[in-house]
């Protein structure tokens, strides 16, 4: 069998088979403050964690990880998609299926509010989230699965409109690019929203693009979203005082983005962490944007916020897997039976300065990845972005679908 293990489109490995990755240095399971668990052995059947640390045994698909650390699929919670693997803002392709091989199984909307020519009346602003909605739930761009189709808020929308939405598979929306005159104008969108089982995310800080308004602490707890959108700016961010008080006076998730102002993360990190609210940190890059595409953003912020934070590995990649799973209400995030097969398999990068993966993230390098699982299937083995891993992951048998 021969298959190139830089690249490869499609899935390897039946969707409905086995598969067993062996000789693991350990797990990081996605949970905040547990270490890694010392198992050697995952295996997945029909795309479902069925053990962890069983003895080996026959599976369609073998994967010798040669001593990786094997992770959760990173989540991107704050990912503008358009429709396809295409974005407007960039006017690039297949830039999704690009982020996979940053590590990237999982990525929410932040509103499909790039799309060229965009409708804000009432019947098109439902209509683009439910195209969105649709699209993406057929179409998952090198098996990353997003979660299109997050309805924009505008002030056009009726109560009505959220059960209706709701019914259709909608279940996300965007505070922020609407044409309401204060921002705090929409606090009965987002309670009927809520009320209608939807997460809503608001942007916060400067004004991001022509057209939209800043959004302030005063504003956010007006509205009491469920995520405070790029608390570190997107791009400008708010006033540290103001962190401090969103921190200690809401519940809300409390978003970090690669494309927002690094000290401002620190400071988010810090007044999470005298709050004890680190389980309400979560990550996500808010792009594609002006900062660009980048399918490395997820990872670079958590060696960030590692590196520089003095957390550790396992946690803040908890805030990119754990973390997010539970805000946005999905079961992939954690690594336990039960849960979906997504994960990634991390090496410490060829030529560092350090011994293995955590302690690489932990000195501010960017891992490397050799192997991204999704749904209990192989979607690449050596990362075409990443730094290249000491030790590269093989398959040891099995056969290509």
């Amino acid at each position: 069998m021969t298959w190139d293990q830089t690249f490869q489109p499609g899935a390897f490995g039946p969707a409905d088979g086995s598969i067993e990755i062996r000789n693991l240095r350990g797990i990081v399971t996605g949970r905040l403050g547990e270490p890694v668990v010392a198992a050697e052995t995952i295996r997945a059947e029909a795309g479902v964690i069925a053990s962890i640390g069983g003895a080996a045994g026959p599976a369609d698909v073998v994967v010798d990880a040669h001593g990786a650390v094997a992770i959760p699929g990173l989540f991107d919670t704050h990912l503008h998609v358009v429709f396809g693997d295409w974005t407007p803002r960039q006017n690039t392709i297949g830039f999704i299926e690009s982020y996979m091989h940053g590590g990237v199984t999982q990525a929410m909307s932040a509103s499909e509010v790039h799309l060229p020519g965009r409708p804000s009346d009432r019947e098109g602003v439902k209509a683009l989230a439910v195209a969105a909605q649709r699209a993406f739930t057929g179409f998952r761009p090198g098996g990353v699965k997003v979660r299109g189709g997050s309805v924009i808020c505008e002030p056009v929308l009726r109560e009505e409109d959220f059960a209706w939405l709701a019914a259709q598979g909608v279940r996300f929306m965007k505070v922020g690019f609407g044409a309401f005159t204060d921002p705090a104008d929409a606090a009965p969108q987002v309670a009927w929203a809520r009320a209608a089982g939807f997460v809503v995310m608001s942007h916060s800080g400067g004004a991001s693009i022509s057209g939209s308004k800043p959004i302030t602490v005063d504003h956010l707890l007006t509205m009491q979203p469920d995520i405070a959108g790029h608390v570190n700016g997107g791009t400008s961010s708010m006033p540290d005082e103001d962190v401090g008080r969103l921190v200690a006076s809401s519940s809300m998730a409390l978003q970090i983005v690669q494309a927002g102002n690094l000290r401002s993360a620190l400071v988010v990190l810090r007044a999470a962490a005298a709050n004890d609210a680190l389980a309400r940190v979560i990550l996500g890059t808010d792009t594609p944007s002006g900062t660009g595409v980048m399918p490395m953003g997820v990872i670079k912020t958590v060696c960030e916020l590692s590196s520089l934070g003095g957390l550790p590995a396992t946690d803040v990649l908890a805030m990119a897997t754990g973390n997010a799973a539970r805000v946005l209400r999905v079961r992939e995030g954690i690594l336990e039976p039960g849960r979906p097969a997504d994960l990634v398999l991390v090496q410490e990068p060829l030529g560092g300065t350090r011994s293995d993966p955590l302690a690489a993230i932990e000195n501010g390098d960017i891992p490397g990845m050799c192997g991204v699982v999704i749904d209990g299937q192989v979607r690449a083995l050596k990362s075409r972005n990443t730094p290249a891993p000491a030790r590269e992951a093989t398959v040891q048998s099995g056969g290509a679908r």
